[in-house]
């Protein structure tokens, strides 16, 4: 590996980029029209324009990142995470094209992408999973019989779904009648797969995940968990590790079992694997992105490992650093998204030209973003400004910072959900650990406006 094209956009192409050069690859970054001036375009050795501002006519389009690779004799490909980071089919195209792709192999994407598929190696290692269908559910008929069997609250999920899209609930009989058609229409028009599965509802659950990696050589460790329990409609907004929640006993518990799914899936490169803990703190797996994922930084500030740099080495063929028993856990990590938003109406996108970005800074804070004074946030892609990141030795700590470095991070021109973020750092319920999954949802249809101004 010499050369590597970053088949993606934004912070996580700037971050992937950083990695290389640390590395000392060479970098190529590819671009949309909306996107010829990025940061990751400026930062990258070389820049290739791949297409129109629509996802689909760019960033999704495989045939030109391949010319792309051509073009620039890049060898290897990261697909960051969204757009074909996690396509087995992208995958393999890469491998027949000699191409290193940076990430898993294409079945171990293509095994664990398939929810059903996924749930059935989850539980060959005897790990706990949310009782649902065995497999695709087709027929209205078989999904009431399997209703009946589960209990409701049921989840109709599309099998190739993903990042909390593809989703429906049924609370009972007629609803299961009337939202079944419609959420295999929605798998069909969103994810190109009809096939869903049922679920049963874990009723209030906190979403807690842990990252593994795993080198060729049969090599695993998992590095935490992370609790991304604060979230608007299963969009994440703020995570945390260690979970507040979670004793050492037991994370050492849900570890294991991550472990253990990665192996049996043959799984190499850096992934996570995603729970439900109910309110009895019993833990149940839900799906393994096969990526990395946004909050890796989270993973890096409390271990001190640069999760891309390693991501990087695996796909070289090298092999871990680190067993278990050296990897440490210090101290308490938070991280805010800083989206272009408008939380006093509904997380509304807020694209445009940013007037002035001031960045905090100080002791035990990092910003990673593709942000800068007169860029223009495009309206084509997700509205992330930045991702702010702070460390304390204990939570409270932790939010102590993060309330400083909030109050120092200036964005003009857009609005943005830094005010959502200060009004959550001195929210009772979240500084006691006293919420769930539904938690910002029952804020929001409550009529909280979050004090949002414009600035």
């Amino acid at each position: 590996m010499k050369k590597v094209l970053i088949a993606n956009r934004g912070e996580i192409a700037v971050r992937i980029i950083r990695a290389c050069h640390d590395l000392g690859l060479g970098t190529v970054a590819v671009y949309s029209q909306a996107d010829a001036e990025a940061l990751h375009v400026h930062l990258a050795d070389e820049a290739v324009c791949i297409g129109e501002p629509q996802a689909s006519r760019s960033y999704l389009k495989v045939a030109n990142i391949l010319s792309a690779c051509e073009i620039t004799g890049a060898d290897a490909i990261h697909p960051g995470y969204g757009f074909l980071s996690e396509n087995a089919n992208f995958a393999s195209i890469c491998e027949s094209c000699g191409l290193n792709f940076i990430g898993p192999s294409p079945k171990s994407i293509a095994l664990m992408g398939e929810k059903s598929m996924a749930k059935a190696i989850a539980k060959s290692v005897k790990c706990p999973v949310i009782p649902g269908s065995d497999g695709i559910v087709k027929e209205i008929g078989e999904a009431v019989k399997w209703a009946k069997e589960l209990g409701f609250p049921i989840f109709i999920k599309a099998v190739a779904g993903g990042g909390g899209k593809g989703i429906r609930i049924a609370h009972n009989l007629e609803e299961l009648h009337r939202l079944f058609p419609a959420a295999r229409a929605e798998a069909e028009a969103s994810f190109n797969n009809p096939d869903v599965y049922l679920e049963r509802m874990i009723v209030r659950p906190r979403h807690i995940e842990m990252q593994i990696m795993g080198d060729k050589h049969g090599n695993y460790v998992h590095l935490g968990e992370r609790d991304c329990t604060i979230q608007r409609r299963r969009q994440k907004l703020i995570e945390e590790a260690p979970s507040p929640v979670l004793s050492k006993k037991m994370r050492d518990k849900i570890g294991q079992a991550a472990v253990h799914i990665a192996k049996a899936a043959k799984y190499f490169s850096v992934g996570t694997i995603e729970f439900l803990l109910d309110k009895d703190l019993n833990f149940y797996f839900m799906e393994m992105n096969t990526r990395i994922q946004v909050e890796h930084t989270v993973t890096e500030e409390l271990t001190g490992i640069d999760l891309v740099r390693e991501q990087l080495r695996i796909a070289r063929g090298e092999e871990l650093k680190w067993k278990q028993k050296e990897i440490n856990f210090e101290g308490h990590v938070i991280q805010c998204r800083i989206n272009a938003e408008n939380a006093a109406q509904n997380f509304a996108p807020s694209p445009g030209v940013l007037e002035y970005y001031l960045p905090p800074g100080g002791p035990h804070v990092r910003v990673d973003s593709a942000c800068y004074t007169g860029y223009r946030i495009p309206p084509y892609y997700d509205s992330m400004i930045a991702k702010l990141i702070v460390k304390g030795r204990d939570r409270r700590e932790a939010i102590a910072v993060m309330k400083r470095a909030l109050r120092e991070f200036h964005i003009g021109g857009v609005h943005s959900t830094i005010p959502f973020h200060q009004y959550m750092m001195d929210n009772a319920d979240f500084l006691h650990s006293k919420y769930d999954i539904k938690y910002i949802d029952d804020l929001m249809d409550s009529g909280c406006q979050f004090t949002l101004e414009k600035k």
